[in-house]
């Protein structure tokens, strides 16, 4: 890989200069036994797999047909145990902090009176859902499930790059590609101890029927479905799988029907009550009734239903206002204000172009940063200065001129690299992470969480709709020695 691969232009998560890190000497040493066919081997057994299970995602608006498979890569992002503890605690702590935000803002709305954040950036805010003001959610936790992405500066520091909070997707594929890795490189899974996965979707459900609607009666054992869009959402594999694992069921919105404020599903035997929807719609296709009319996918009169606290939605409704680009840059101060705390992780430096000072300088310094629409996710509707044309940034010119409070400016971070092995070699591509957070009476962080890499050469884009892959995540408890005097191996999972 030496000579192949050079680390020396960004942060590197495995090298430091030509030498793997403390934490990755283990695994270098491995894969360096491979040789070049049995790398390709496993690469192509990798990808089969993944096929034969139909792990896929969708791609819309592409003409050689939707329906893809997760590009996945061989070379995992190690983390050790004391830097992921810190992660974790950050992820925690700013997690918190947005639910007693959301709890407020939909409450007494004490952020805003106190002048910490403009109250027109919330009242404007198109996810600002006024019908949830005053509505007591369960447990008092509008976050059920959070996907907090981090990236990696070129000195290694972790900073939030962005929140979600509405319908995070992709921690499937936290655990599918754990299997992969699994059984095509078993090689890998020996000498060391990896924080494991097996307890987490148990963790997840607990946490899911911790949300019982406020009139459920006391006796009665809540029943939970996942509310999917159907199988030509782009996440719909997601859906399956979480459905599956968290041993509830799969239904779209023509399934449930709400009856006298309360929600049934159907079933062959009749009626049957749900206290709890997982929902991975949007808010305005939830209801007909009260949101897009022309909505097909949600449950006519399901908003009447929660608001009178015969069934929980999850995650809650509205939840869009707090995970907007435009609050993100509020979310340190959120920190510091409901958890009087100083973010254990710092934001990317963040510009708002309703503001005519910081407008100015970012028109002047467009080939430098990193502009993104509010609104839009999955790398969509977004320039990347450096490497954008004079016409697309004269393009984005017109568009910030013409709606400024649609756009953020962000400075380009050397994002960290990590070598990847796709079509027959290593090369080095931009990493980011998302950490998931579960969150009921309790708060869980999945161990490691889902690295996604750019896997286009030179691209910063780690979606998977827009070119990116994925790679398994191990957080490292400890490396062990080879012991002279035992034959015993240590495997993935922890155990023996």
């Amino acid at each position: 890989m030496k000579k192949l691969y050079d680390s020396s232009l960004f942060f590197d998560e495995m090298f430091d200069g030509n030498k793997p890190k403390p934490h990755y000497r283990s695994f270098h040493h491995k894969l360096s036994l491979f040789s070049q066919e049995q790398l390709e081997e496993k690469y192509r057994q990798a990808q089969a797999s993944f096929l034969r299970q139909g792990i896929t995602f969708t791609v819309y608006g592409t003409q050689d047909g939707t329906e893809r498979t997760m590009p996945f890569d061989c070379v995992p992002i190690i983390i050790p145990q004391r830097q992921w503890t810190h992660i974790e605690a950050g992820v925690k702590q700013r997690v918190e902090a947005l639910n007693l935000f959301l709890q407020d803002v939909y409450g007494q709305q004490n952020i805003l009176r106190d002048g910490l954040i403009p109250r027109q950036l919330v009242e404007n805010n198109p996810y600002f859902k006024h019908m949830m003001t005053g509505l007591q959610v369960p447990i008092k936790n509008h976050i059920f499930l959070a996907g907090i992405d981090l990236i990696r500066d070129e000195k290694g520091l972790y900073h939030v790059l962005e929140d979600n909070l509405r319908n995070p997707s992709g921690i499937s594929y936290v655990f599918e590609n754990r299997d992969v890795m699994k059984e095509v490189y078993p090689e890998f899974f020996s000498k060391h101890t990896i924080l494991p996965l097996d307890k987490q979707m148990c963790y997840m459900k607990k946490a899911l029927l911790a949300h019982r609607p406020p009139f459920m009666q006391a006796d009665r054992e809540p029943k939970a479905v996942l509310l999917t869009a159907g199988i030509y959402n782009s996440a719909y594999y997601d859906h399956v799988f979480l459905a599956q694992h968290l041993n509830i069921k799969l239904v779209e919105g023509r399934d449930l029907v709400v009856q006298d404020m309360k929600v049934y599903m159907k079933t062959i035997y009749g009626l049957q009550q749900v206290d709890i929807i997982y929902r991975r719609i949007d808010d305005d296709f939830l209801d007909p009734a009260v949101f897009r009319e022309d909505s097909l996918l949600g449950v006519p009169h399901l908003m009447a239903a929660y608001q009178a606290g015969h069934v929980a939605i999850l995650n809650a409704v509205g939840n869009g206002v707090a995970d907007d680009k435009a609050m993100y840059a509020y979310v340190p101060d959120m920190i510091r204000y409901y958890l009087q705390e100083e973010p254990i992780l710092p934001n990317v430096k963040t510009y708002h172009l309703g503001d005519d000072k910081q407008r100015e300088w970012v028109l002047k310094h467009m080939q430098e940063l990193v502009i993104k629409n509010v609104s839009a996710s999955g790398g969509y509707d977004m320039l990347i200065g450096p490497h954008a044309s004079e016409e697309e940034i004269a393009l984005f010119k017109q568009k910030i001129c013409k709606n400024p409070l649609q756009y953020i400016a962000q400075p380009t971070i050397k994002l960290s690299r990590a070598p990847a092995f796709q079509n027959g070699r290593f090369y080095p591509c931009h990493v980011d992470l998302r950490v998931y957070v579960m969150k009921g009476e309790d708060c869980y962080v999945l161990p490691g969480g889902l690295s996604r890499v750019a896997l286009e050469e030179g691209s910063l884009v780690v979606n998977s709709s827009q070119g990116g892959g994925a790679k398994d995540t191990w957080i490292l408890k400890e490396e062990l020695q080879h012991a002279k005097s035992s034959s015993r191996r240590v495997v993935l999972d922890g155990s023996v």
